[in-house]
């Protein structure tokens, strides 16, 4: 798809409409945000590992990521309040329909054994969060300068009211969902 957003305003949006039989256009639900989060415990020992972190998300997202501070100290974790512990991006607008079509249509087929994504995991109020266990699945990084495999979490965020609204939305925007 050589440009997602053209392809939602005039494939998906009339199919959701037609499905859903909305009265008005503003009642179409769309993809509002999608936040990539990595969890990287091990920033404690070793202060480059955030920093390799935030490497790998930018090339994959396009954009700088945040680092996340601890907010409360855990002594059995040796974690200090304000320590740094993990990134977060948080993707609007061209940068995530761009996201969208690369991570659906090139890194999701290369993840091994892949049957599709879990259609289950939608939290009741239309916003579908996925693990993802390896950024190697993407293209933009190479295999040789990973110091570490490291896994995220991306949430798609949607304005959809159920879960079955937004199904349908990743479905028609190219989401392979199992069977």
């Amino acid at each position: 798809m050589a440009r997602l957003k053209d392809y939602y305003k005039n494939e998906v949006a009339p199919a959701l409409m037609k499905k859903f039989g909305y009265k008005s256009v503003m009642q179409i639900p769309k993809l509002d945000k999608i936040v990539i989060n990595v969890g990287c415990g091990e920033a404690r020992e070793n202060p480059k590992a955030i920093e390799a972190v935030c490497h790998d998300i930018g090339l994959i997202t396009g954009q700088k990521p945040v680092v996340c501070n601890a907010k409360k100290s855990v002594a059995n974790f040796k974690l200090r309040e304000g320590m740094p512990n993990g990134v977060k991006v948080t993707l609007r607008g061209e940068k995530m329909y761009e996201f969208v079509d690369r991570f659906f249509n090139l890194a999701l087929p290369r993840v091994r054994d892949f049957r599709g994504i879990n259609p289950n995991s939608f939290d009741g109020r239309g916003n579908y969060a996925m693990g993802v266990r390896e950024q190697l699945i993407f293209p933009e990084i190479e295999y040789d300068k990973v110091d570490k495999v490291r896994g995220m979490d991306i949430c798609f965020v949607t304005t959809a009211a159920t879960d079955e609204e937004a199904k349908e939305l990743l479905t028609l925007m190219g989401a392979p969902f199992a069977k």
